[in-house]
């Protein structure tokens, strides 16, 4: 306002100035120069206002010009500073929702609202085979052309999922995906994706499992049964009766051994880990082991027929193979499992040899080798499946529930330790435990004495 005022007092005294020097065409002369320059001066400081605008008004400085072009152009530079960092935020807020979308453990694909790619993270392409670069705005139903997703487009009911066959699907590794679509915003979809082959296979475990418990459990209880029948119908003489009450306490008795083997599984699934800090001897682990084999071999000989030949490492070699961190209760059960499936189906006459020989790394191999009759090959990955027996018949005779190969890996992943199978038909198996270095330890000084006292 006072600019104006200065100029508007400058140009009446202009104006008086030109009319007493020059009457009527002087006073014109005064008023026509000065708006000239004016608006000459205002036309280049409007020109300096558009140059700087075209060379990009948030990367330079305003230029600093008197009046309502200054005023205007440092009004521009806030406005369109404030708009750029809006647009930075925007822009960062959306790389943090795709970057989060990327790390879903899920595959998401963002469609268009011609059901053409936008965007998917790479769960998306290892699922479907997409790159992002060269699917990008390319047609959904070009790309995945499988009978049951066509079927669910042309549907158009999306309140449930499909199930499609994985991209790296096979007959021998079936993958299993759960796919649905859900729309948003005007016409757009969002197409999730999940893996959900484990939980099918463990939903099929689940059942196998349900179904191979009543199976073995219904076994016994059938003849059970049938012996609690006869006894109540027929009057039977004291040795018939004492025959059956002995058939029935044998089938209580597996009954009874299979619902503490499955017990002892879900305490080894649910429980915490073993302890670091818990040691025992190797020797007195093994010595256990030994004491329950020939007694069990004992009393599994038929009569008359040649007695097995157990050989167990000498007591002065296992004192130096030192402490085996854990749970004493898991290790010993887990070495004597194999101890004793080796003496269950080696025949009369035969042989089983027990080794625990440390290795160059500091680790341990505890080994079981039998002389029986050896395992098929197609057998040996599934042997410590729950209830997966090579030869039922066989099994059952020896008085096995299926679960016995099942607790002795859990036991032994526990331990971070890893069980080996190996077998030839006709010339017996061998059981071998690998045991950590770190689950290991030396020999205490009072036990390599005692040993020696020992060896006099």
């Amino acid at each position: 306002m006072g600019l104006f005022l200065l100029y508007a007092l400058l140009q009446l005294a202009l104006a008086a100035a030109g009319w007493w020097l020059g009457g009527a065409w002087g006073l014109a002369a005064a008023v026509v120069l000065p708006t000239w320059l004016g608006w000459c001066w205002q036309h280049w400081q409007g020109q300096r206002v558009l140059a700087w605008l075209r060379a990009g008004a948030v990367a330079s400085a305003a230029p600093t010009l008197p009046g309502a072009w200054g005023q205007a152009a440092a009004r521009v530079r806030r406005l369109l500073r404030e708009a750029g960092q809006q647009a930075a935020a925007s822009d960062a807020r959306l790389q943090e929702i795709l970057a989060a979308l990327q790390a879903s453990p899920n595959g998401v694909t963002l469609l268009d609202a011609q059901g053409r790619i936008e965007w998917c993270n790479h769960i998306a392409q290892s699922h479907f085979g997409f790159e992002g670069e060269r699917d990008t705005l390319q047609s959904l139903g070009y790309l995945l052309r499988a009978p049951e997703f066509n079927a669910y487009l042309a549907a158009q009911d999306f309140s449930g999922d499909v199930l499609l066959p994985g991209r790296h699907s096979s007959p021998e590794r079936p993958v299993h995906l759960s796919v649905q679509i859900f729309p948003y915003g005007d016409g757009r979809q969002l197409l999730l994706s999940r893996d959900i082959t484990a939980v099918q296979q463990a939903e099929a475990m689940r059942r196998d499992f349900v179904a191979n418990v009543s199976h073995e459990i219904r076994t016994p209880l059938t003849v059970l049964v049938g012996f609690v029948e006869t006894l109540q119908t027929l009057d039977l003489d004291e040795a018939e009766r004492k025959h059956f009450l002995g058939l029935m306490a044998q089938q209580a008795a597996r009954m009874q051994n299979l619902v503490q083997d499955l017990l002892t599984l879900s305490r080894l699934e649910g429980s915490p880990p073993p302890a670091w800090d818990e040691w025992t001897p190797v020797a007195q682990l093994l010595s256990l082991c030994e004491s329950e084999a020939r007694a069990l071999a004992a009393s599994l000989l038929p009569a008359g027929a040649a007695p097995l030949q157990l050989r167990f490492p000498p007591p002065q070699d296992l004192a130096q193979a030192g402490d085996l961190a854990g749970n004493a209760a898991e290790l010993q059960s887990a070495l004597s499992n194999l101890i004793s499936n080796a003496v269950r189906y080696t025949p009369a006459g035969g042989s089983i040899t027990v080794s625990w020989a440390p290795l160059a790394d500091g680790s341990a191999r505890f080994a079981v080798r039998d002389t029986g009759a050896g395992i098929a090959p197609e057998h040996i990955p599934r042997l410590t499946e729950r209830f997966y027996r090579a030869d039922r018949s066989r099994s059952r005779e020896t008085g096995g529930t299926g679960l016995g190969l099942a607790i002795v890996k859990h036991a032994l992943q526990r331990h971070g330790a890893q069980l080996h199978i190996s077998s030839q038909l006709g010339q017996g198996s061998e059981f071998a435990v690998s045991f950590p270095a770190q689950r290991l330890r030396p020999p205490s000084v009072l036990a390599q004495a005692e040993a020696a006292c020992e060896g006099f």
